[in-house]
């Protein structure tokens, strides 16, 4: 450890224990896009901002809410009490539901005092977390030497993005299935277009590239609800090897599994001419994965085995385990997908960022893990952004954690299909029926003599007939909805 934090007890942690105040009983969900009150929560469990229920415990605090100016320029965030007080007051309209941003009506950012804001960043292959802090400058003395400026950082807004590469890569395979078929049918010729294809240099996956894409979406969001002076990324690099073999050192890098051997030559050898299931000798073999690549299986030497055409037949989609022989799954090594999506998008990503034209920081996984052990915070993604960089402290107080998850918008194509890619209906032109889309955040309130009766807050399914879905309750008819946010590619909740 430095010297310069040995001095320092500004060790923080989340007390589970700790009395809040009283809860106060105006959630603002009960606020119109006016800021005007509509009706006050009695219960104790109230509504998020967003619609979502959220089970209040003592001692606990929901996230700060964002606050903009009459010109729509990001202010300091504020508590959701004095957000209560603004909306009530008529001082405030509601900006966004889900993060919860206000604007006020009466202030300009030149009239507001503005503290240091960074937006901490820790990329992952399914999950990134985010962090954004305020910045207070310490000083450290160590015996008579010239004191040194530290920061601490105090957590305002914690949340967690899900990436959905997996679901991209499988849409993919889809739509180049759905290409074969169209190729092979009695339809126009299409000349081939493989001569053609370059692809550029820095070229991503579209797997990979949708992972870098949502982060810098939400990196400009937060810039345009929080003054931010600067962004901090983990941008870590792993060792694959070093992850398989924890001893491996020096030349042995350059000597993997398959060293002097040929892939059918090592199968051959290491299984002893035998299929794996069966035991068969003597007969055509082939090469079949341990978890299938349909699974999320590799093509890696440790997942593939020899096996007779019945057995590989008879397996199809499942897992070694599953087709009962657990011993041969036990022989595949854990596949190190994760560990390269992250090196492969960790310089593009910071490529990426300064297109936001903001300072950028980039530290190494190995401080995260050590800012997250000395001051004894929980792992989890959007508390390892809390943890990067160099810091003298870190305050997460009771911040709850927003988990935002990346959907799409949707599909471009109008024609269903089957699993083979025959046509099998063809969906509306209009993706907005009677002013909603599939996706909106929106209210209904249906009359009490409907079966449907009461209230339902939740992301909408729209129909031609009128008659749509609202969260799990289906048969609401469209004039008893009222819009709280348009859809914008992501859903949410609270953790």
């Amino acid at each position: 450890m430095p010297p310069q934090f040995a001095a320092l007890p500004l060790i923080v942690k989340s007390p589970s224990g700790v009395s809040g105040g009283a809860t106060s009983r105006t959630s603002l969900s009960n606020f119109d896009e006016r800021g005007r009150l509509s009706k006050p929560v009695q219960a104790r469990h109230q509504p998020l901002s967003g619609g979502l229920l959220l089970r209040r415990q003592k001692g606990t605090q929901l996230m700060s809410v964002f606050v903009l100016d009459r010109h729509k320029r990001p202010l300091m965030p504020c508590s959701e009490k004095r957000a209560r007080v603004l909306l009530g007051a008529g001082r405030a309209v509601v900006h966004r539901r889900m993060p919860f941003v206000i604007r006020l009506k009466d202030r300009l950012r030149a009239e507001s005092a503005v503290q240091p804001v960074a937006l901490k960043l820790d990329p992952g292959s399914h999950t990134t977390g985010i962090a954004v802090v305020r910045v207070k400058e310490v000083e450290a003395t160590e015996q008579g030497e010239s004191k040194e400026a530290l920061e601490v950082h105090y957590a305002l807004h914690l949340a967690e993005l899900s990436h959905r590469g997996r679901e991209i890569h499988q849409r993919m395979g889809k739509r180049a299935g759905y290409r074969r078929r169209r190729r092979s049918a009695h339809l126009r010729y299409r000349p081939s277009r493989f001569q053609n294809r370059r692809r550029k240099e820095g070229w991503l996956p579209p797997s990979l590239r949708s992972r870098i894409l949502n982060v810098l979406t939400w990196a400009a969001r937060y810039q345009r609800w929080v003054p931010l002076a600067r962004i901090e990324v983990e941008r870590v690099k792993f060792d694959l090897a070093l992850m398989q073999n924890p001893e491996i050192e020096g030349v042995a890098y350059q000597h993997g599994e398959l060293a002097g051997w040929e892939c059918r030559a090592y199968l051959l050898e290491k299984f002893g001419r035998r299929c794996v299931y069966c035991g068969k000798q003597d007969v055509p073999f082939e090469t079949e994965h341990v978890c299938p690549k349909s699974r999320g299986g590799t093509d890696r030497i440790s997942n593939l085995v020899l096996s007779c055409h019945d057995c590989n037949q008879a397996k199809g989609n499942q897992t070694a385990a599953e087709f009962g022989y657990p011993e041969v799954e036990k022989q595949a090594r854990t596949p190190l997908k994760d560990a390269s999506a992250v090196n492969a998008t960790r310089f593009a990503l910071v490529e990426c960022m300064e297109s936001l034209g903001l300072p950028i920081g980039t530290w190494s996984g190995g401080r995260t893990r050590w800012n997250r052990a000395r001051f004894q915070v929980k792992k989890t993604h959007a508390k390892d952004a809390l943890c990067v960089g160099n810091i003298a402290g870190v305050e997460q107080g009771m911040c709850l954690t927003l988990a935002i998850e990346a959907t799409g918008r949707g599909s471009h194509c109008r024609t269903n299909v089957d699993d083979s890619g025959f046509p099998r209906g063809y969906l509306t032109r209009q993706k907005r029926i009677r002013g909603f889309s599939t996706g909106d955040l929106v209210r209904a309130v249906a009359p009490a003599h409907l079966k449907t009766a009461g209230v339902h807050v939740g992301r909408v399914a729209v129909r031609t007939s009128g008659s749509f879905r609202v969260g799990k309750v289906d048969g609401i008819n469209a004039k008893y909805c009222v819009l709280l946010q348009r859809a914008d590619g992501y859903a949410y909740r609270q953790l």
